[in-house]
């Protein structure tokens, strides 16, 4: 068996040779961070067709490393045909590196000649002290070692700040539901919800899409998704009435994982606003459908239904939830384009006088509706947010989705962790407030004709390039799992978070002139292309600190 220690940017293919791998210049990390890597392990040959290999873990650090198997995930379409450039790795169907499916004390392994990894993630938080640290993985058959390998990862005497960006994936509770069989808001929905929102923490995520209504996003015209709204609507003699029980147990439970924000779902459809979400309600006895894509976002009826229930949320978080109201943004319609400024403007002056002082924000790379006051937050994408940044928006955010496959950083299975990762680096130099992409857990196919196996089909039915659509898998017993990138997203966090360090020992000209040393000035779509210059800034990061 042929072993090696590599580095957490590396994707490795089962049609590649370990030989090919380089590992990676030592390993270091601060004491409260997360730190991860991969050992890549490939039989020579496989003497027994009934071989069993077994894998363990030997170090002072073993109960602060969680150990992944790097499995392979199909993708039908890894790039766009004509919208791709020379850094993807491959843009060929085929099989991808992704899910890490967690594995414990001597499990047991494929015994393959092809190329495999265990991806080893160290997290100490803070619990060890400063020193170097012994990490052997040893691989078994059924009666002796077979092989092993030992590395040293060295702790360093400082720790990050706490994360200020804002960051949210968009959650959807209904895709939890359909996938693993359960009840809108029953018992064991609300576990599922809770497992996978205790994920989206423990990697970064700080806000989460709240479905007050059951949100309007990636459905066909005149489709319907499985009701999952939170304030339970009464109409009774033309008069509304809200029970909020639901919303504040989803409050608390926030609370309990440790969000922070609550990103309310948008008042209106996506691409235009010309419609209503979908919105179930008790009508004199009868459940029914009371407003969706039939009814104008701007009539009447839609007004006198949110003017009576923004205030009553709003009063509800505010007395009920100890002003959990200071904690919410809110969304109209998400990606409106040019054309859509007329009707975007008229629902946004419907409603902004009912949420005065709060947060609107939404997905949008056209300043225009930032200029005219229709949005008091715009998210332009990663490959506009520049225009927005030299009108000099406040607390600017910017976000990426399948469009933005060219020249700038994004997530998908196709691109170098390398070029995912490069995104917290951006986000530092511009001061980017927050951070939004949409497919925590799009389990889907597009526009949500009809629902997908995440493990056999990772691009929405050929719609988006695989790594889009969703960032952790549905595991056993309603455990998410997650995936390499989400794992690569997470450190991008974290050189975030390493540069506010630095910036706040030696300042801000200082971390600036160490981040851009001998390169060209970074943007969103010029930036390093070497593998190793990541790690090679993080080691000039730690001299200095």
């Amino acid at each position: 068996m042929d072993l090696k220690i590599l580095s957490s940017l590396e994707k490795c293919f089962p049609d590649e040779s370990l030989a090919g791998k380089t590992g990676p210049d030592g390993l270091s990390m601060l004491q409260n961070e997360r730190f991860s890597f991969q050992v890549g392990y490939q039989l020579e040959e496989i003497v027994d067709s009934k071989q069993i290999v077994f894998f363990s873990l030997e170090s002072p650090l073993a109960e602060a490393i969680r150990v992944y198997r790097v499995r392979y995930i199909p993708s039908m379409l890894p790039a766009y045909r004509k919208r791709q450039d020379a850094l993807y790795l491959r843009t060929q169907p085929g099989l991808f590196p992704d899910l890490l499916e967690p594995i414990t004390d001597s499990y047991r392994l494929p015994a393959s000649n092809t190329l495999n990894t265990l991806w080893l993630e160290v997290d100490p938080q803070g619990h060890f002290p400063a020193g170097r640290y012994p990490i052997t993985c040893v691989f078994s058959d059924s009666q002796n070692r077979i092989a092993e390998i030992t590395c040293q990862l060295e702790i360093l005497p400082a720790s990050l700040p706490e994360q200020k960006l804002i960051f949210t994936q968009w959650f959807y509770t209904d895709c939890l539901l359909q996938y693993y069989g359960t009840e809108a808001f029953d018992e064991a929905h609300w576990q599922i919800i809770e497992n996978f929102m205790g994920n989206a923490v423990r990697y970064g995520q700080n806000m989460i899409l709240t479905p007050v209504l059951t949100p309007a996003l990636d459905t066909y015209v005149g489709g319907q998704r499985p009701t999952t709204q939170l304030v339970e609507i009464y109409m009774e003699k033309g008069q509304y009435r809200f029970d909020f029980s639901k919303l504040g147990r989803w409050v608390d439970l926030c609370d309990k994982m440790g969000i922070q924000y609550l990103e309310i779902n948008h008042f209106f459809t996506q691409w235009g606003a010309a419609a209503c979400p979908k919105v179930m309600a008790w009508v004199d006895g009868t459940y029914q459908r009371i407003f969706g894509w039939d009814t104008p976002s701007d009539g009447d009826d839609y007004r006198a239904f949110l003017q009576a229930l923004i205030p009553a949320l709003l009063r509800y978080l505010r007395e009920e939830k100890n002003g959990a109201d200071k904690r919410c943004y809110f969304h109209l319609s998400d990606e409106p384009r040019p054309e859509h400024l007329e009707q975007y403007t008229t629902v946004s002056q419907m409603i902004r006088p009912l949420l005065a002082g709060y947060p609107t924000l939404d997905a949008l790379s056209e300043y225009e509706f930032y200029a005219n006051g229709a949005t008091t937050c715009p998210i332009p994408s990663v490959y506009r947010v520049e225009e927005f940044l030299a009108q000099n928006v406040p607390n600017l955010w910017t976000y990426y989705c399948c469009t933005q496959c060219v020249d700038v950083s994004n997530r998908f299975f196709a691109m170098p962790s390398w070029r995912t990762r490069m995104l917290g680096v951006q986000l530092y130099k511009f001061g980017i407030a927050g951070f939004l992409h949409w497919g925590y857990n799009f389990y889907n196919s597009q526009y949500s004709y009809g629902t997908i196996d995440p493990f056999l089909c990772s691009d929405a039915e050929c719609a988006f390039p695989s790594g889009d659509a969703y960032s952790v898998y549905p595991g056993r017993n309603g455990q998410p799992w997650p995936s390499l990138r989400q794992a690569v997203f997470y450190d991008a966090l974290q050189d975030l978070r390493l540069l506010q360090l630095c910036e706040s020992l030696h300042g801000r000209a200082f971390t600036m002139q160490l981040l851009e040393e001998a390169i060209e000035p970074i943007t969103f779509k010029h930036y390093p292309t070497d593998p190793q210059w990541l790690p090679n800034l993080r080691k000039k990061i730690y001299r200095v600190i």
